[in-house]
């Protein structure tokens, strides 16, 4: 059918109609949620972007009007006029519940087929089909709740920047390849044949070049690209609020964002978040969490029994130390009846693949202590691990024996794992913290050399400067992030703003000075002419909307997502292009049959 709309204007939207507009003549439209015909009466649910209204369709008003009104489908698209009156039988869970319109005119403007999947918030479709038919999908009133969300977030951080003297500056999305991070997404250029652009990680050294320009004050929401594995709560595209600011320490960047997340959680979530926000540094984070992300929300602190168990008769444990390894368990104090045997060997598979090759265990009954290794412990040591892990009657305790980064992996997994299991996570609660004094380097086990661990313009802590030759895994970095619940929201780091100490950086990394200019050689170069002390911030904003919107699947706040294998099954993208195309960017396909 396909009408135009006549002389109808949409006078009023669905959702907005209350007892005070009784009596008015009004144009609504959108689609037809549903129908129930009665007889002598239809009544249709209007739905728009705003919400529902009821919709009556009466015989004695039109013959003509009710056979059309017959005619109504689920979706179909229509216009109404009529008249607003009291509903009779008033609908409590409806802010329009307590009117409806009696219609007079009805223009049906699109018919629609019956939809794939049902256009309801708890429809039980799979998530392919939801991603495969994604404009139906988003018709759902909670998809769309998300999706504003989204925008109203954007704009009071856009508000916010703009109050405290940031410019928004787009940066290129077609820039050059850089080394370190994730894979990069190349494009081919027509007009360079052999040459390629890359799409930007971040607009990391843009930004900072920015800096060099005198701007004083950066900000951008941007999408970045990374050509990645994904696990679960990742995109190949994703969007960063992006900062930077000049003649600035790492205090002066972390009060800043306090002061955005507080208008953040205020104006979104009515929550005021108390500041200044804890600090703890990273050390701290991994010793009592295993996790440079820490989950606040309950306790099972890590506890370091390898003193005491150093020259033990268990051989799993002292070996371990003998081999510079540790010991260290967790305590879930309280819960030992809610572990079977049964349960803690699923615990065990769950840390084995974090490399542990074990997991030790001792309860703590009533009739006393049930362990398979306390008869492999000495009295002194079984006392000296209860009291040093305040362990008492009702508690479960964990140990793994083991290096260092295999041990915090383990039981930093482990606490978040227990938690979960036993569902005792406060869904409500906030936890932020910031955690700094992030090291400089890591050391890159299959490359045998130090990488960075945040990127290469870190500025590292002047105290430790000194170390950089010498003892570079000692060396601690001007870098933050802010966490939140155990998943990291943000980070940044203060830049280093001084040629000769970004050259001993890139000796450090075993760069020779020659690689170094090749891959960043436009930004040395500006570094030459004067460069303020700078640094900045980038956070997650989906993760962030994931927080705001308490949405557990960071598809559901991303109006077209990709899949876990970074296909969108939408637009089928990526596809096979024609021959005559790649030719034209001079690419020739080397597939494995």
């Amino acid at each position: 059918m396909g009408e135009n709309m006549g002389n109808l204007r949409r006078t009023h939207m669905c959702g907005n109609l209350r007892e005070s507009n009784i009596g008015e003549e009004v144009v609504l439209m959108g689609w037809v949620q549903k129908q129930r015909n009665l007889g002598s009466l239809i009544f249709a649910d209007l739905r728009d972007t705003t919400g529902i209204s009821q919709i009556v369709f009466d015989d004695t008003i039109s013959k003509e009007l009710f056979e059309l009104a017959e005619l109504l489908r689920s979706e179909y698209v229509i216009a109404v006029r009529g008249v607003v009156r009291r509903r009779e039988s008033v609908n409590k869970d409806i802010p329009t519940g307590e009117v409806e319109i009696l219609a007079e005119e009805l223009k049906i403007l699109d018919e629609a087929e019956t939809p794939p999947i049902y256009i309801k918030d708890n429809d039980e479709v799979s998530e392919s089909m939801r991603l495969k038919y994604r404009y139906l999908d988003l018709r759902k009133p909670s998809m769309q709740k998300n999706l504003k969300t989204r925008h109203k977030a954007a704009k009071i951080i856009r508000d916010f920047l703009d109050e405290n003297n940031f410019i928004e500056i787009e940066t290129p999305m077609l820039t050059k390849p850089t080394p370190e991070g994730a894979r990069d997404y190349l494009v081919p250029s027509r007009v360079n044949p052999g040459q390629f652009y890359a799409l930007p990680q971040s607009p990391q050294l843009m930004k900072q070049l920015l800096m060099v320009s005198g701007m004083d004050r950066y900000y951008q929401i941007v999408r970045c690209f990374r050509d990645e594995d994904l696990r679960a709560n990742r995109q190949p595209e994703f969007t960063q609020v992006d900062m930077e600011m000049s003649f600035v320490d790492v205090d002066d960047v972390i009060e800043l964002n306090e002061r955005l997340i507080y208008k953040l959680f205020k104006e979104m979530k009515g929550i005021e978040i108390k500041l200044p926000i804890n600090r703890m540094t990273y050390n701290e984070a991994m010793n009592r969490f295993g996790s440079d992300k820490p989950d606040l929300r309950f306790g099972f602190e890590i506890v370091d029994i390898s003193d005491i168990v150093a020259n033990s008769s268990f051989k799993v444990f002292s070996g371990t130390i003998e081999n510079k390894g540790q010991v260290r368990g967790i305590n879930i104090n309280g819960y030992e009846d809610k572990f079977s045997r049964k349960d803690i060997s699923k615990l065990e598979d769950f840390v084995k693949t974090f490399g542990a090759k074990g997991l030790a265990w001792i309860k703590i009954t009533n009739e006393g202590i049930s362990s398979p290794i306390a008869k492999f412990l000495s009295e002194e040591e079984l006392d000296g691990i209860i009291e040093r892990m305040s362990g008492k009657e009702g508690d479960l305790l964990l140990f793994v024996a083991d290096k260092p980064s295999v041990v915090f992996d383990s039981l930093g997994n482990l606490r978040v794992e227990v938690a979960k299991r036993l569902d005792i996570i406060d869904k409500n609660a906030l936890k932020l913290v910031w955690i700094t004094e992030f090291p400089l380097f890591e050391y890159d086990e299959e490359e045998g050399r130090y990488v960075a661990k945040h990127h290469p313009f870190t500025h590292p802590m002047e105290e430790d400067i000194h170390l950089l030759e010498t003892e570079p895994e000692k060396v601690r970095a001007k870098a933050y992030d802010i966490v939140i619940n155990g998943d990291e929201m943000g980070g940044g780091s203060i830049r280093i703003n001084n040629k000769d100490l970004q050259e001993r950086m890139f000796k450090a990394l075993g760069f020779t000075m020659e690689e170094a200019w090749d891959k960043f050689g436009f930004l040395l170069n500006a570094f030459k002419y004067g460069t303020p002390p700078h640094g900045g911030l980038a956070y997650g904003f989906d993760r962030l909307i994931m927080l705001l919107t308490g949405m557990d699947n960071i598809r559901d706040v991303i109006a077209f997502p990709k899949t876990q294998s970074a296909t969108c099954l939408l637009t089928e993208a990526p596809t096979n292009v024609r021959s005559e195309q790649l030719k034209e960017a001079h690419i020739k396909l080397d597939l494995e049959k």
